[in-house]
């Protein structure tokens, strides 16, 4: 399919009406997501849950197909999951922490990972390092490498795209140092895929944890986790596998699916599911190189207006930037922009200090206002919103 966004725009009838720019927080659904899903629970309505599982099967099972193909992995390698966070934990999970263990991280890293750190660290007596950053934002790898070196981590975790500040971690570069020391590598992805070309055998990640309300345009309550092939042979599952990922052999014995599936749940929304099957289809149908390219030129159109407008203060970082652009105004309260811009139909996020604690206690502040257009915006759309901003 070539890039057409007044195509792409019919399929978001929702799109028309507003200024949507927060797909960093949960996205507009393609109309086809939408239909999808309700026709699948009215099927169980008439049928009940396990019949239609059953006629559905086929359907449920080309999920795992999308999702490969949509990263470049393997169809065995892929788990649903009801979130990126819940895919994040359940990796973690699989791991059997012990007192002196360490994780390495970053300053970026998302808040419930962070969260989950700390309480491996309470509960396990882990330590938890983070790699310092270099001036341009982005994580320093010749330090990640030193610190590697120097604590033997069981564990490097990383955001791609933490909550705000637009910053792309070289996800790859990473991967290739954790190769070169065999480190387990988890990558969050919860904002990257989707909004821009991932490919886990370029990044070289052994989990990577990805949700569906976000870039990835799939309803809210869906997401999927990535498991290397060398996690699977070597046994890797979470902590409280069920029925859905073992078979109950004998009285105190348990055989593994091999595939990534044993990281799933017995019950699954299915109807959920495959309301993500088709916004991941979607999203392979455009091609993520399309998207890519056309969210960097609607992201650098964004950030050079707002730019230039007297007063405005972007937080953005990185070397790299994505389509999640941070702003403040001077002189100019949380409230009264958010007064503003709901005033005029846009819908925005927002982010506190307890969302990115370290990077804001950094850059000294308490909020931002979070912008994160994506490929269904217009340029013309991109305008009106900086003009808003203008005449706050």
């Amino acid at each position: 399919m070539q890039f057409n966004i007044e195509q792409i725009r019919k399929d978001t009838p929702a799109c028309q009406n507003k200024l949507f720019l927060n797909s960093a927080g949960s996205s507009l659904m393609p109309a086809k997501v939408v239909a999808g899903i309700q026709q699948y629970l009215e099927e169980e309505a008439k049928l009940g849950g396990y019949k239609v599982a059953d006629l559905q099967e086929h359907a449920i099972n080309t999920f795992y197909q999308d999702v490969a193909k949509l990263i470049n992995a393997e169809s065995n390698q892929i788990a649903f999951a009801f979130s990126a966070t819940e895919a994040y934990a359940k990796a973690l999970s699989s791991l059997s922490f012990e007192a002196g263990d360490v994780i390495l991280t970053s300053d970026d890293d998302y808040v419930s990972n962070q969260i989950h750190f700390i309480s491996l660290q309470q509960r396990f007596k882990i330590s938890i390092v983070r790699a310092k950053n270099l001036n341009s934002g982005d994580i320093d790898l010749e330090d990640l490498e030193k610190q590697i070196q120097k604590h033997h981590p069981k564990l490097v975790a990383i955001t791609h795209v933490p909550t705000n500040s637009g910053l792309v971690q070289d996800a790859a570069g990473i991967g290739k140092i954790c190769e070169k020391y065999d480190v387990l590598y988890l990558l969050d992805a919860c904002q990257s895929v989707g909004q821009m070309v991932v490919d886990v055998q370029q990044i070289k990640c052994d989990f990577m944890s990805v949700t569906g309300r976000k870039y990835l345009r799939g309803p809210r309550g869906t997401g999927f986790l990535y498991v290397s092939d060398k996690l699977l042979k070597k046994g890797y599952a979470p902590l409280y596998i069920d029925l859905r990922g073992a078979n109950w052999d004998s009285d105190n014995h348990y055989s593994m699916l091999e595939n990534a599936r044993r990281f799933e749940s017995w019950e699954l929304p299915y109807a959920l599911l495959l309301g993500l099957k088709e916004a991941v289809a979607y999203a392979n149908l455009i091609g993520l190189k399309d998207i890519e390219i056309y969210n960097q030129k609607i992201s650098r159109h964004l950030r050079k207006r707002l730019s230039a407008l007297s007063g405005v203060r972007l937080f953005d970082q990185g070397t790299r930037k994505c389509n999640i652009i941070s702003l403040q105004k001077e002189g100019k309260s949380l409230e009264q922009i958010q007064a503003k811009l709901d005033a005029e139909n846009v819908i925005y996020s927002t982010a506190n200090r307890s969302s990115a604690l370290l990077d804001f206690d950094k850059k000294g502040i308490d909020w931002v206002v979070r912008l994160s257009p994506h490929y269904f915006n217009t340029l013309e759309e991109i305008d009106q919103v900086v003009d808003i901003i203008d005449h706050i």
